[in-house]
């Protein structure tokens, strides 16, 4: 069975233009409903799966996303590469609104704890590279053929939220050297390096944060006016990408769990294997 393509939508962008064949999928998840119903279809030949992050109609926080079951949801149906789609400030002057980053970095300064494991089964996954770079290079490669204004690589600062930024906090993650902010993409990147899934972000700039003195502090309304613009260079590098990624699992973050795993098998709880099924099945035999 080829490895299927997972999209995760981020502010803004609701549903991916182009599928066919549709069907809606309401998974049942170990850890509760995923963000919303899970839209396949198909496109470029590719077996695709679009989650809207915070719902359709943009229902909740960032705080309030259940990652577990919208990543585990996505590896039930056996999605092997995924492309998060965020929506983020810019603290850095070369990074415009309406610009394309493509992280290769992440700082956490969240004090939320994202994993499968627990429960008598422990894994401890490398994350020194959180983003899988074969990927990334595909996006890069793609978003400059579309004509996207796109940086290569950078820091993804991840924060609590949901209020945005005071300038103190601005300021202090600017001077530090982080690229760009937003409330949501390393808890994903987490999870699907501990779920097997090679992930890359298309991180969407929608404004200054409020470090800079010459701009408005960023508001919802100033978010929401660059959300359309952004949503549609998305989908345009999205639909140029798909036919390019591998049509089955070769790349490392594909077998992250090889030395990740420090429980003996022998000892792994019945119920908690079976709850992570999905992500430990090829362990089982």
């Amino acid at each position: 069975m080829s490895a299927h393509i997972g999209i995760i939508g981020g502010s803004g962008l609701y549903q991916i233009d182009g599928l066919t064949d549709l069907t809606e999928h309401r998974v049942e998840t170990p850890f509760g409903p995923p963000s919303d119903v899970i839209v396949g279809g198909k496109l470029a030949g590719r077996q695709i799966f679009f989650l809207p992050r915070h719902a359709r109609g943009h229902r909740i926080l960032p705080h309030e996303l259940p990652h577990r079951a919208n990543i585990w949801a996505l590896r039930s149906l056996g999605v092997r590469f995924v492309i998060g789609v965020t929506a983020v400030g810019s603290l850095q002057e070369k990074y415009a609104p309406e610009d394309v980053v493509l992280p290769s970095q992440f700082f956490d300064r969240t004090s939320q704890i994202h994993t499968f494991f627990g429960g008598g089964i422990v894994a401890h996954v490398a994350f020194a590279d959180p983003i899988c770079e074969p990927l990334r290079a595909l996006l890069l490669r793609e978003a400059r053929a579309a004509g996207c204004r796109v940086h290569d690589g950078g820091t993804y600062v991840n924060m609590d939220g949901p209020q945005f930024s005071t300038r103190a906090e601005s300021e202090t993650n600017r001077k530090l050297g982080f690229d760009v902010i937003g409330m949501t993409n390393l808890a994903e990147a987490k999870l699907c390096r501990e779920a097997e899934i090679a992930m890359a972000t298309l991180a969407m700039i929608t404004d200054y944060d409020c470090w800079k003195l010459d701009e408005e502090p960023v508001t919802s309304a100033a978010v929401i006016a660059h959300l359309h613009a952004n949503a549609a260079a998305a989908k345009n590098i999205i639909a140029r990408a798909i036919p390019h990624i591998p049509p089955e699992p070769c790349w490392p973050e594909h077998r992250a769990l090889d030395n990740a795993l420090v429980t003996d098998r022998s000892l792994w709880p019945a119920e908690t294997a079976a709850k992570l099924r999905p992500i430990l099945g090829r362990f089982e035999s």
